[in-house]
């Protein structure tokens, strides 16, 4: 049976289609997934993310143990910021990608998929066995929600006295937020500005709603896993199980700048990865965008000639650019002349860089 988050009586009351995302029941769509989207481009969107995992990692040699059991160099993070990372095996395979936040000089929250922070949480455990450092797997204690889009801080600005102009991006700071207490973060998963809000179970409810009224004026909506799915590909972001899992390396994913082998002390997977970040990829990940109006999905083959050169990972219509959009790995060196068969029929599609959508800054 499906998890369901704090917030789904919520859901329920606005129509939300719910359905099964990685154990839990998550709302997919209120109403068009499409005015979903489009809001977050142009206004600004509400989404529930409790399904996130939120795994702290406290103690004196915190820091030294998150450098051994990620890619990243988390030690140089200072308190406030936050760094994108990610969790390998000994292969280099990637285990998951992740968000680290330094809240404290001996405190961090590691921010994992929702399909992977239990077992995140059991290697992140294993590894800091050698280290004075705690891990607590804290994900059942926090909702987090979700505000994204251009108006985004003047809606949450409504509603706190923390200093948003001041906050980076990848950056949070802990405050009151509709008079409950939230790590307020400047993170995102849509190519927009915005901030995700990290709260007790028991604010979640009081805290959507003042964000809902906040942002009447500025025209919110509520938006759901599909909106957040096509946003998240028009930025060029990666999905765990899509353009990134255990068969792939970082460097595989044209990620290896993630990878810090100029970090102190050894981390898991460094023996993998070191020749890897000298040998040229095979694939390369790229964009598709379709001459015509059929849509490329997920597995879908890239050939050229007649011979398979790729696979697609995502694919979705584009809002913003109002033509079907994939991404893909393709066989490095092949920039034209790709079709994607689409159950028998080889569609043209034009191979471009991610991303396909970048904000007004």
């Amino acid at each position: 049976m499906s998890r369901p988050t704090p917030l789904r009586d919520v859901h329920e009351s606005l129509g939300a289609t719910l359905t099964d995302f990685a154990g839990w029941l998550m709302p997919l769509r209120y109403g068009s997934e499409s005015a979903e989207h489009n809001a977050v481009r142009e206004r600004a969107g509400l989404f529930d993310l409790s399904h996130m995992g939120e795994i702290f990692v406290t103690g004196s040699q915190a820091a030294e143990a998150l450098d051994y059991a990620l890619v990243g160099h988390l030690s140089a993070l200072v308190p406030g910021r936050a760094r994108y990372t990610m969790i390998v095996n000994e292969s280099g395979g990637v285990l998951d990608d992740l968000i680290v936040y330094r809240l404290a000089d001996q405190e961090f929250m590691v921010v994992a998929n929702a399909s992977n922070y239990l077992m995140v949480a059991d290697r992140l455990t294993e590894r800091a066995e050698r280290f004075d450092a705690v891990v607590d797997d804290r994900s059942d204690q926090y909702a987090l929600i979700a505000v994204q889009g251009p108006r985004a801080q003047e809606i949450l600005s409504a509603l706190t006295d923390a200093d948003l102009e001041g906050l980076k991006y990848y950056a949070g700071l802990p405050g009151t937020v509709a008079g409950a207490e939230a790590l307020i973060a400047r993170t995102g998963y849509t190519g927009e500005d915005g901030f995700e809000l990290f709260v007790r179970n028991a604010d979640a409810v009081a805290l959507w709603h003042a964000l809902t009224k906040a942002g009447e004026p500025y025209g919110i909506m509520p938006a759901g896993l599909s909106s957040r799915d096509t946003l998240r590909l028009e930025a060029g972001m990666p999905l765990y199980g899509n353009e990134l899992d255990v068969s792939l390396t970082p460097f595989d994913a044209g990620l290896g700048r993630v990878v810090k082998f100029d970090k102190p002390g050894d981390f898991v997977g460094r023996a993998a990865l070191e020749p890897a970040k000298d040998v040229p990829p095979r694939r390369r990940l790229v964009g598709l965008v379709a001459t015509g109006r059929r849509v490329p999905r997920h597995g879908f083959p890239v050939t050229k000639d007649g011979a398979v050169v790729g696979e697609v990972t995502s694919g979705a219509p584009s809002q913003s650019l109002g033509r079907p959009i994939a991404m893909a790995y393709v066989d490095t060196g092949i920039e034209e002349g790709l079709t994607v068969d689409i159950r028998g029929s080889h569609e043209a599609v034009d191979l471009v860089e991610l991303p396909f959508y970048r904000r007004n800054k």
